[in-house]
């Protein structure tokens, strides 16, 4: 599975919606934004966010046949703001690491706000669709 990391690749990948929402009847000269607003859409990038964070949580909770410990471990920090299921992420030399789900997926993870329903699937993703995530956005 491919997630792109880069500027560029974000922006192709997104290009695809982007020429799809316009050829829709009476959105051609409504810029981007707008027509995914008037869709209900999120942009390509900010869904393939939504789903890291989904399979996150399925690793933390044990909801996929897949081991914890093989991605993450508990952050060692009692002292948490926001809640209690933060991630403890290491340091690397090495920049091709920074790249990988586990990496990229941790500061997102660590800083959703204490509003987060941890108590089932369904409701942490009815929750985490309402946080604007835009600080960690590359594009739009």
């Amino acid at each position: 599975m491919w997630s792109p990391c880069l500027k560029c690749e974000i922006e192709e990948i997104e290009k695809v919606q982007r020429r799809f929402t316009k050829r829709l009847k009476g959105l051609k000269n409504v810029p981007y934004s707008d027509r995914l607003r008037r869709l209900g859409l999120p942009s390509l990038e900010l869904r393939r966010l939504h789903l890291d964070l989904i399979f996150c949580y399925k690793l933390v909770f044990g909801l996929v046949s897949v081991s914890f410990s093989h991605f993450f471990e508990f952050s060692h920090v009692q002292k948490t703001r926001s809640h209690a299921y933060k991630l403890y992420k290491p340091r690397f030399n090495c920049s091709v690491r920074s790249r990988f789900f586990a990496e990229t997926v941790v500061n997102v993870w660590n800083d959703l706000p204490s509003t987060v329903n941890f108590v089932s699937l369904a409701s942490f993703k009815r929750t985490i669709r309402h946080i604007d995530f835009s600080q960690y956005m590359r594009c739009y």
